[in-house]
């Protein structure tokens, strides 16, 4: 039986199989939201852009690209989707289930996406902006200051180029897991010194990120 609303999403849809196509992950077979993630990414980045826009007149682009990175990365809207209590009505195939595919916040954020760009399917823009503004204002409203939400990686270049030294080196240590759930362990090496610091996340940026912060704690106690 198809559902046409989700706890906590203010929203129910007219045609069911929207929701039930979002909800559906490429484990599940070749039919699953993997079109809809890509729409649904471009949808709500598009307005979370123009909510910031109208919020902060006299931002420049680089700041309002960094907030716009804050809530539409994939950590935040996992937050989200938990929130929503997405995880148990995902349709995952039994070989990603048993591997806890259900759980996995990256997944999660998918699925949002995908959610988002059913509901802009199902009623169009102003619905879609009217759902994302509900679920995303708390977020918006709680925003660090700007220049803590610059990247690690970006934030570990300046702090090096800015003492004079070579930016750091990114290399791919390996690489492994099944295609749904995919591991990435990266080495963060400073070129001038022999420090580096390994990490591995669900994709290869994650990862760069995760080894960059751990360069940048060692580095604030030298």
């Amino acid at each position: 039986m198809l559902i046409n609303q989700l706890p906590g999403l203010n929203y129910s849809f007219k045609k069911p199989e929207h929701l039930h196509l979002a909800l559906t992950h490429r484990s599940y077979g070749p039919v699953n939201n993997e079109r809809l993630e890509f729409l649904g990414d471009a949808i709500v980045g598009m307005v979370v852009a123009d909510i910031l826009f109208q919020l902060h007149p006299k931002f420049s682009e680089g700041a309002l690209t960094r907030l716009r990175s804050a809530v539409v990365r994939g950590e935040t809207l996992a937050d989200i989707a938990i929130k929503l209590d997405l995880s148990p009505y995902l349709r995952i195939g039994n070989d990603a289930k048993n591997s806890g595919a259900r759980r996995r916040r990256s997944i999660l954020g998918d699925t949002l996406e995908a959610v988002f760009a059913a509901v802009y399917l199902d009623g169009g823009y102003l619905e879609v902006v009217r759902v994302i503004t509900e679920l995303t204002g708390e977020t918006i409203a709680n925003l660090p200051d700007i220049e803590s939400l610059k990247d690690p990686k970006s934030r570990l270049q300046e702090w090096l180029q800015s003492r004079g030294r070579e930016v750091p080196e990114y290399q791919l240590v390996s690489e492994s897991g099944a295609s749904h759930a995919r591991e990435f362990t990266v080495e963060c090496r400073l070129v001038d010194a022999d420090v580096s610091y390994i990490a591995t996340a669900s994709s290869r940026r994650k990862a760069q990120q995760a080894a960059a912060v751990q360069m940048l704690d060692h580095l604030s106690k030298v």
